[in-house]
């Protein structure tokens, strides 16, 4: 079967050394229309703190089709890539959240509140097909249920096509999903490290520094020097495992800092305005 175009830009801004443009955005169509005709490389439908509606993420993620800009570019890509944060914790072990997403056709997942090895696999298993032990890459062994049609269409595939395409990046090379884990507690912390040594498949790893100051005891001071501290030893050790990190609150007052310390999944501010897009545009050499 023929090599497909790369679908996914947050990926394609990562494979080709640059940083990716995001934002959390809430799953209503208005928005979905909206973010649909910026520059952000994708967005992440926000459905942890708000309800979970599946028929409402479908919805937003057809409001994000524009036959001008499929025209214009001659692809089926989108302009903006849409994913979505589903509402289970790592602990709860769920995965149907996830697997209803990407059957509609996000391109990648955000789960929150991962602490263990196991939580980690349990996640990235979620966005994969089950395969035979022998087969390449099988771990973590996939435990997504197969009901693909609604995806294919969405990302205007074959079925055939969808299954090549359908799998974690980078652990596949040609995957197309974006499998980010959300590190929110110390002990999510302390446990890093084995994370990033025992699961392959993980796309980034997203601080939850909201939850982690709460934890260490200073809520949304996120310039504390404690809270920067606890932070940083995440940033270290995604670097040691050569793993793009995240960071959920950039805007023009940390922009410079955010990229600088390491950070390549920048998620800007909720939009009020594009001038910390443009910001983070400027810095990171996109224009």
């Amino acid at each position: 079967m023929a090599e497909l175009p790369r679908l996914n830009g947050v990926i394609r801004a990562l494979e080709s050394g640059q940083h990716a443009l995001t934002c959390f955005t809430p799953a209503e169509t208005s928005s979905a229309v909206s973010i649909a005709t910026s520059k952000f490389d994708g967005c992440v439908f926000e459905m942890e703190h708000q309800p979970w509606d599946g028929r409402l993420l479908r919805d937003c993620l057809q409001y994000m089709l524009n036959r001008v800009q499929i025209a214009k570019a001659g692809s089926v890509a989108p302009g903006v890539t849409p994913m979505a944060r589903v509402p289970v914790n790592g602990v709860e072990m769920a995965q149907w959240h996830a697997k209803q997403a990407l059957d509609m056709g996000c391109y990648g997942v955000v789960f929150p509140h991962i602490s263990t090895v196991e939580e980690a696999a349990n996640a990235v298993g979620a966005c994969r097909y089950p395969r035979l032990e022998s087969a390449a890459h099988y771990a973590p062994a996939g435990i997504r249920g197969d009901g693909p049609t609604t995806a294919a269409r969405y990302w205007g595939l074959t079925q055939q096509e969808y299954y090549q395409k359908a799998d974690v990046w980078p652990l596949d090379p040609q995957g197309e999903i974006f499998c980010i884990l959300q590190i929110e507690d110390t002990r999510g912390v302390d446990n890093l490290d084995d994370m990033l040594e025992n699961v392959p498949g993980i796309g980034a790893i997203l601080i939850g520094e909201g939850d982690l100051s709460q934890e260490l005891g200073y809520p949304r001071q996120y310039e504390h020097k404690v809270v920067l501290e606890w932070m940083k030893r995440v940033v270290d050790i995604c670097k040691k495992h050569n793993v793009v990190v995240g960071h959920p609150h950039v805007e023009q007052h940390n922009v410079e800092r955010v990229i600088s310390e390491g950070y390549r999944f920048l998620m800007c501010a909720p939009v009020q305005s594009y001038g910390h897009l443009e910001a983070a545009r400027k810095l990171t050499g996109r224009g």
